[in-house]
């Protein structure tokens, strides 16, 4: 086994505070870069699912855990995020070898995960309930707890990032937390494990239960002990996901698909687009749902920017996730190129016009592994699917727009809501195209941006509610009204029936 650790053996799970072998389905991890072995190890049965969430909710009653002052709780998730930091390279190299990102993308993501529960410490520590403005003799205060037992599941593409921006403050409001991660990818989850074990958080709280969807996460999501779910990743399953739940009326969090535009106006500093549209699209290989996947240029700029993109696209570095200079790496898996090359086939099948890429790259390195050449596809209307579908790859379309009012239309003419970047120099113009377009996130004069401290999310089939910012904590609480009375007299409905029967 090449990720070979005493402290968390290869073949185990991570259940109730315990490591043990999972009784389900197989799991493959390989390395996209060359297909080689990191591990086989048995995902989450369903009995390990009902074992887990057994003890979850049985360690989320537990005094002493549930009745931790908040300072207290903070204190579990600061040894958290010392662990995460600690372990960086161990992390970056673990999800390296699992999804084919590159180290330098993966110790970031790793970083960003010590903040994210830093910022949740912090968060829990200073949050306050309200003492609401009363209309009679009475105090009224309202107050936050835990829901419980909550699911956790979590795409593949960046998995210790979106772990812990569900994990930390699922934590932090004081539930236990069960974690699915996607079968491509489990290592890094598991890791995570190590470092919650380590941290001193009472046994049974959390558990990585990896396994599929169709076993593992359907239980997650119908389960009567589990009182809400997170869940990022397609929409589809997400639809199917909601459905469940209403059937419990249980609150969940979605955060789903992406077509975001990019939108450049002539007036733009046009290096500065230039270098935002291809990290929006071409970092990460394109598998991002936030990925700025269709390029829409003032008609008057077209032809000039497009040759300019096609041009230092061509130059962008393809390569292995362990070479420094590689700025797009290898897909996360076979099937998952198969997927694109599809998209890209059925584009061209539609009339589109191959500007350049549209195929894997070609040398020793490259067939070894699951490459796919940063590919740009132009000559098609928005009504193509390659303009409607997500394809979460390194491929892009581009039109021109005629004028702001275009531009906006076409931004808006998409199922999905989830981002959007504008590339000009007037910001009352940017402002104006950031109010009117629907998205989650409007970038201007810059793209995928983040800040554990600012909410993210989508709208329309990108999904239903916010991770991150200080409402993140509040996601995994339920809200509660308390009403004392301080008048020390019987109520008047009652007075008179009491005082007759004295």
């Amino acid at each position: 086994m090449l990720i070979a650790d005493d402290r968390m053996p290869p073949d185990l799970l991570y259940l109730g505070g315990e490591w043990r072998p999972g009784r389900g389905a197989e799991i493959t991890s390989i390395f996209p870069a060359d297909r080689s072995l990191n591990r086989v190890l048995h995902g989450a049965s369903r009995d390990d699912v009902i074992e887990a969430i057994e003890r979850a909710a049985a360690a989320q009653r537990d005094p002493a855990w549930r009745n931790l002052k908040a300072h207290e709780r903070a204190t579990s998730l600061y040894r958290i995020a010392q662990g995460i930091a600690e372990a960086a390279d161990r992390i970056a190299h673990i999800q390296s070898r699992d999804t084919g990102k590159t180290l330098k993308e993966t110790r970031a993501l790793a970083l960003s995960a010590a903040g994210t529960f830093r910022y949740f410490a912090a968060v829990l520590e200073t949050a306050e309930d309200a003492l609401t403005p009363s209309r009679g003799d009475y105090l009224s205060v309202s107050a936050h707890e835990p829901i419980g037992v909550v699911a956790a599941i979590t795409p593949w593409n960046s998995p210790i990032a979106s772990d812990a921006q569900k994990v930390a403050p699922a934590l932090a409001a004081g539930n236990a937390v069960l974690l699915k991660p996607a079968s491509w990818s489990p290592l890094v989850s598991l890791e995570l494990a190590r470092i919650v074990e380590a941290s001193g958080l009472p046994k049974g709280l959390f558990s990585v239960l990896p396994g599929s969807g169709a076993v593992v996460g359907d239980l997650l999501v119908s389960h009567p002990a589990v009182g809400k779910v997170s869940f990022t990743g397609g929409t589809e399953v997400g639809r199917g996901i909601a459905r469940k739940a209403a059937d419990k009326m249980m609150p969940v969090s979605l955060e789903l698909g992406g077509k975001s535009a990019t939108i450049v106006f002539a007036d733009a500093d046009l290096e500065v687009a230039l270098a935002g549209v291809l990290f929006g699209i071409f970092s990460s290989s394109g598998q991002s749902c936030i990925a700025g996947s269709r390029l829409l240029v003032e008609r008057s700029i077209y032809g000039a920017f497009v040759q300019k993109l096609v041009s230092a696209t061509e130059r962008l570095v393809v390569g292995h996730p362990f070479d420094p200079a590689t700025q797009v790496a290898p897909l996360v898996h076979d099937d998952h190129r198969d997927s694109v090359a599809d998209h890209v086939k059925i584009g061209l099948d539609e009339g589109a016009t191959l500007l350049t890429g549209g195929a894997p790259p070609r040398g020793e390195i490259y067939d070894q592994g699951i490459y796919y050449a940063p590919t740009i596809l132009a000559g098609v209307d928005n009504a193509a699917r390659i303009c409607r579908e997500e394809i979460f790859g390194p491929v892009l379309v581009v039109m021109p727009f005629a004028d702001e009012a275009e531009a906006v239309a076409l931004a808006n003419d998409s199922d999905f809501g989830l981002a959007c970047g504008v590339w000009t120099r007037d910001l009352l113009r940017a402002r104006r195209v950031g109010g009117a377009v629907a998205a989650g996130t409007v970038w201007i004069n810059t793209y995928k941006q983040f800040s554990v401290a600012t909410p993210f999310g989508g709208v329309r089939d990108s999904g239903l509610g916010r991770e991150k910012g200080r409402d993140g904590l509040r996601a995994y609480m339920t809200q509660k009204s308390y009403y004392v009375d301080t008048s020390e007299r019987p109520h008047p409905w009652a007075a008179a029936s009491i005082g007759s029967a004295a």
